[in-house]
């Protein structure tokens, strides 16, 4: 047994080493050859068969396309399967137990190739060999595609096309395009081995989303969808009305019912929507809602659907008639006809049931509603009834009736219409819209009955937009109408026989100025004005710039901007010589061209004021807190208000600084107020700036300056001012201390000296009275003798004063240095004293001098020097 397995690896080796691999086998009918073909997977597993059962002895060989080479991957002589290197670029190979097939797993692009199986068995018959070719195809799946687009927003009517990128797949790959509509649906329109699609006029059914798919043999994968929006419109706007109710001439509304008016077009991107009545704006949208209808919003509306994207716009006008129950009198309109040739008269009288009966009078023919019910005389029983007249045949102010009855009413009814021309000729005029996009031409004709109908014709007689009643309005791109270029409406009105026309020249601005320079000096209000030579058409608007070339209308604090109809005037305040000198630029534009025009402002500065000497500057009190200035002007006379207005001042203005100086009075005490002066000047030059310290105005040249701190040494300037040109300042001077003045001193003296004196006198006086007895004479002397006939009885107030001192009653010597006077009173002897003793005598008082009184008068006088 063994030499015979020996044997079968000989001959396996032997079949590997052959450069012809080929075996030799004395009986060919020993040896079996099973070739067959098998798909895997990049990534996913493999199974390559070999034999049903386990050989005795195997090996599995590979050989790469393209070559000739067989390497071996695992064989098995017995002792177990070995693997090669080979094996490891294949993927993940393993033998299956118990057989010699092989799984491969994580399958590599590489392992793409031809298997060979070699199996020897060893059988009682002898020893049998097989062959197993095993062709591998290694597929790669699709990755997942991606669709790309020449153009994600193309116009309609332009081309682009589609691809499906795909990263990697096995050919051949087969390719699907498909569409989703806006509600959902999906359609393929395009499919096979080709990756791109053509698409040629594309209309707004491409819009939506695209997606793509790719399959090979092994997978199929989807792409994500993509948006196609194609940009279009908008076409001709559809207009829904709700309630929906149509009649001849339009929609039809009840009085006082919500009515609504849908706006639609289609347009990519979606329309802007603007609403007309009677040819004027009313709303901006796609729904325009009216609450509560009345019979006054009957008339012509029309919708402006834009697409700002494509710059093109679509126009749909209805007529909306509000119908009312029959209340009142009919109702009668005129209406042109036959291309304003005719007169249509229409007797209106809406509601009712039975519809009232309805006749013009006198015998015009009526013509009422399809059905209308012929009444009695000619009437018709309808809403309605229309009468046409020739308009050549109608005289203007020409007056028609409706006769109008109805079973419910006990009297007809009528009403009447007088036709009528509208008077003058057609009104136009041309305005700009918002920043000068667009210029509007307007034209209308007020009046008359029916409405005139308006167009425009433009250079050339090239007419613009079809026909409007009343009114109507161009829209032209601004910038599109050269200067001098006419435009010319016409009206056309029955009874006029020739249209009516009214011609508008469309000028660009011309601007002129009174000055165009102008000199002002600094600190006031200058204005410069700029006008239009004309009222161009349209309107022109007129900026100001100033000097940097900046808006003015952006500073409001400093510039102030009047308009009227043809000029602007702009003033600026407070102007400087440095800030506000340049030339400024008045500019007018309208939306046919524009113009503008330099002025030049100088600001000058106001003449330098004289010098300013100081004339006195000293201190009003020996304490140093308060300083008196006196200045004067260079060359004014002794007078102080001589020359106040020369050189044009307007203040003067004074400064102080300080210089810190060390207190002279050895241990003094330094105030809170010297403190915080020092503290504040703590750290500064030996020379501080100027301080501010008042104003005057330009009359004055005197100045008081109080709250000064008496140890610091300060300096006094003045300097002119005219306005805002500042003078050279005064030089510099300290304040001078106050001179000596004895009068005060003197005055005191001589005061002290007379209250000395008076006192010195009055204790003279009180001597003498009191010693009156031990010196009479010097009594006598100053009061004179007694009487010779009666004695002298009076009470003394001195007395009494001293009596009171020195016996330490209430009433002491009087602290007042004044002199004093003391009055005498009469006294009877018997008031004085109880006894009838004379206190001084002593003796009782003679007879016969009871009742008599007697005055004394004491004056003191005290003169002092």
């Amino acid at each position: 047994m063994v030499a015979r397995v020996l044997t079968f690896i000989c001959l396996l080796t032997c079949l590997f080493t052959s450069p012809s691999h080929a075996v030799e086998i004395i009986d060919p009918g020993e040896v079996v050859y099973v070739d067959s073909r098998l798909d895997g997977v990049v990534g996913r597993a493999v199974i390559l068969e070999c034999g049903a059962t386990l050989p005795d002895v195997y090996i599995w060989g590979f050989t790469k396309p393209g070559t000739d080479a067989i390497r071996a991957v695992v064989y098995d002589f017995g002792k177990g399967p070995k693997l090669q290197q080979l094996a490891q670029t294949l993927g993940d190979l393993q033998v299956i137990s118990k057989s010699a097939s092989v799984s491969i797993e994580n399958l590599q692009l590489a392992a793409r190739g031809l298997y060979t199986c070699q199996a020897l068995y060893d059988t009682p018959q002898g020893a049998k060999l097989y062959y197993y070719y095993t062709h591998l195809f290694v597929l790669v799946p699709v990755t997942k595609p991606y669709i790309l687009v020449s153009d994600a927003s193309p116009a309609e009517g332009f081309s682009a096309w589609l691809r499906c990128g795909l990263e990697n797949g096995t050919s051949p790959i087969y390719y699907e395009f498909e569409q989703e509509t806006h509600n959902g649906f999906l359609k393929t329109f395009g499919q096979g081995n080709n990756s791109l699609v053509n698409m040629t006029e594309i209309n707004r059914n491409h819009t939506g989303w695209y997606r793509c798919s790719a399959r090979n043999a092994v997978n199929k994968q989807r792409s994500d969808r993509i948006w196609l929006d194609i940009i279009y419109g908008p076409d001709i706007p559809q207009i829904d009305v709700t309630p929906y109710s149509v009649t001849e001439r339009g929609y039809s509304a009840l009085e006082r019912e919500t009515v609504s008016l849908l706006c639609q077009s289609q347009s990519n991107p979606p329309s802007q929507y603007v609403w007309f009545y009677n040819n004027s704006q009313v709303y901006t949208g796609p729904q325009f809602t009216i609450t509560r209808i009345l019979r006054m919003h009957t008339g012509i509306y029309a919708c402006l659907a834009q697409n700002t994207y494509l710059n093109t716009r679509a126009r749909k006008t209805i007529t909306l008639t509000v119908y009312y129950p029959p209340d009142g009198s009919p109702s009668c309109v005129v209406q042109p006809a036959l291309n304003y040739s005719s007169l249509s008269l229409q007797c209106t009288w809406p509601g009712g049931l039975p519809p009232p009966s309805l006749r013009w009078s006198p015998g015009l023919l009526a013509l009422g509603q399809e059905g209308a019910v012929l009444g009695q005389e000619g009437a018709v029983l309808t809403n309605n009834v229309t009468m046409l007249q020739s308009g050549a045949t109608t005289f203007n102010n020409s007056l028609f009736t409706c006769q109008g009855s109805h079973l419910a009413l006990n009297q007809s009814t009528h009403c009447t219409i007088r036709t009528w021309s509208p008077s003058g000729a057609p009104v136009c005029f041309a305005y700009a819209t918002r920043d000068n996009q667009q210029l509007m031409l307007s034209c209308s004709w007020a009046g008359g009955a029916p409405r005139a109908q308006l167009w425009w014709e433009g250079p050339g007689g090239q007419q613009h937009g079809g026909g409007e009643e009343n009114a109507n309005i161009l829209v032209l791109r601004s910038g599109s109408a050269q200067s001098g270029q006419a435009y010319t409406c016409h009206g056309k009105h029955p009874l006029h026989p020739l249209p009516q026309p009214c011609t508008l020249k469309l000028e660009a601005p011309v601007l002129l100025t009174q000055r165009s320079m102008v000199s002002v000096y600094e600190g006031s209000d200058v204005e410069l004005t700029c006008i239009l030579t004309a009222n161009y058409l349209p309107a022109s608007d007129i900026t100001w710039f100033n000097n940097r070339r900046q808006e003015v209308r952006n500073v409001p604090q400093k510039y102030l901007m009047q308009r009227g109809a043809a000029w602007a005037n702009l003033t600026v305040r407070e102007t400087d010589g440095f800030q506000d000198s340049g030339q400024y630029w008045c500019s007018a534009s309208n939306a046919v061209g524009g113009a503008e025009i330099p002025i030049t402002l100088l600001v000058k500065r106001y003449p330098m004021p004289p010098n300013v000497t100081l004339v006195r500057l000293v201190y009003s009190t020996p304490q140093r807190s308060e300083v008196q200035i006196v200045w004067r002007l260079e060359g004014e006379g002794k007078s102080v208000n001589e020359g106040a207005r020369d050189g044009g001042l307007t203040r003067f203005m004074l400064e102080r600084r300080s210089i810190e100086e060390e207190a002279t009075t050895p241990g003094r005490k330094r105030s809170g107020e010297e403190e915080e002066e020092e503290e504040r000047w703590e750290g500064r030059s030996s020379s501080p700036s100027w301080l501010q310290v008042g104003e005057q105005g330009p009359d004055v040249r005197y100045h008081t300056l109080g709250s000064l701190i008496p140890t610091i040494t300060y300096q006094f300037r003045v300097t002119a001012v005219n306005h805002r040109t500042v003078g050279h300042p005064s030089p510099a001077k300290t304040p001078a201390d106050p001179p000596f003045n004895a009068y005060p001193a003197v005055i005191g003296a001589a005061i002290g000296g007379m209250i000395l004196a008076a006192i010195a006198t009055v204790l003279l006086f009180m001597f003498i009275i009191r010693n009156r007895n031990n010196n009479p004479r010097l009594h006598d002397m100053l009061f004179g003798m007694q009487h010779s006939q009666s004695r002298e009885n009076i009470n003394i107030p001195e007395d009494e004063i001293m009596e009171g001192a020195e016996g330490g009653g209430e009433l002491g010597p009087s602290p007042s240095p004044d002199p004093v006077v003391a009055s005498p009173r009469a006294s009877s002897p018997r008031a004085q004293s109880p006894l009838g003793v004379s206190p001084v005598t002593g003796q009782p008082p003679p007879p016969g001098d009871d009742n008599e009184p007697v005055n004394v008068t004491i004056t003191v006088m005290a003169t002092g020097s």
